[in-house]
C-alpha cells in the first residue's frame, strides 16, 4: 500500500506541475501577456518548490522521469519503482493537459515546448539545463528524496532561474513528462525527441559529475 501512496503522490505532483506551469503559458496567451514571461518562470519554480515540501517525504517529489532515471542510475532509487514512477508521472501530466484542453479550448498553445531557434540549439540547451538541475538535486537530496528545509527552495529557484533565461529559446522543459502531455494535445510531436532525450542525457551527466566529486 505504501508503494501506491508514492505513485499517487508522483501523479498528483506532476499534475500540479503541468497544470500550473503550462496553464500559466496558456493563460498568458489568452490574456495577451498578463502573466508575463517572468511570471511563467516563477509559476514553474514555485509549484516545484510547493510539491517538494508537500510530497517530498512521501515519494521524493521527483515529478520528472529524467530525475527518476538519474536517481536510479546513481544507485539511489530501486529498480522496481522506476517504471511505476514514470507511468504515474506521465498519467499526471496527461490528465493536467487534458484538463487545460477542456478549460481553455480557445488557447493558441497548450504550453508545449518548441525550439525558437534550431533543434540542435534547444537540444544542447536542454542537456545543459537538466545537468545543472540534476547536479543541484542530487547534492541537496536525501537519497532519492528531495526533502529537507533547503531542498525545495534551492531546487525551485534553479527551475525558476533556468526557465527565466532559457525559456524563450528552448522552453526550458528539463522534464519529458512536462513536454509529452502538451505536445499530444497540441498535436505537434515534431520536436518531441529533443525534449525526451535532452533532459535524460543531461540528468545522467549530472549524476556522473556528482559521482566524480563525491569520490
Amino acid at each position: 500500500m505504501d508503494n501506491y501512496k508514492k505513485y499517487l503522490a508522483e501523479l498528483i505532483g506532476t499534475f500540479a506541475l503541468v497544470f500550473c506551469g503550462t496553464g500559466a503559458i496558456m493563460i498568458n496567451d489568452i490574456t495577451g501577456g498578463a502573466v508575463t514571461h517572468i511570471g511563467i518562470a516563477m509559476t514553474f519554480g514555485f509549484i516545484v518548490t510547493a510539491m517538494i515540501y508537500t510530497i517530498g517525504e512521501i515519494s521524493g517529489a521527483h515529478i520528472n522521469p529524467a530525475v527518476s532515471i538519474a536517481f536510479w542510475a546513481a544507485g539511489e532509487f530501486a529498480s522496481k519503482d522506476l517504471l511505476p514512477y514514470i507511468i504515474a508521472q506521465l498519467i499526471g501530466a496527461i490528465l493536467a493537459s487534458a484538463t487545460l484542453y477542456f478549460l481553455f479550448p480557445e488557447a493558441n498553445t497548450m504550453g508545449e515546448t518548441l525550439p525558437a531557434g534550431t533543434a540542435m540549439q534547444s537540444f544542447i540547451l536542454e542537456i545543459i539545463l537538466t545537468f545543472f538541475l540534476m547536479f543541484v538535486i542530487i547534492n541537496v537530496a536525501t537519497g532519492s528524496k528531495e526533502t529537507g528545509m533547503m531542498a525545495g527552495l534551492t531546487i525551485g529557484l534553479v527551475v525558476l532561474l533556468e526557465a527565466a533565461f532559457a525559456g524563450p529559446i528552448c522552453g526550458a522543459s528539463m522534464n519529458p513528462a512536462r513536454s509529452i502531455a502538451p505536445a499530444i494535445f497540441a498535436g505537434n510531436l515534431t520536436h518531441l525527441w529533443l525534449y525526451l532525450s535532452g533532459p535524460i542525457i543531461g540528468a545522467l551527466i549530472g549524476i556522473g559529475a556528482w559521482k566524480v566529486i563525491k569520490t
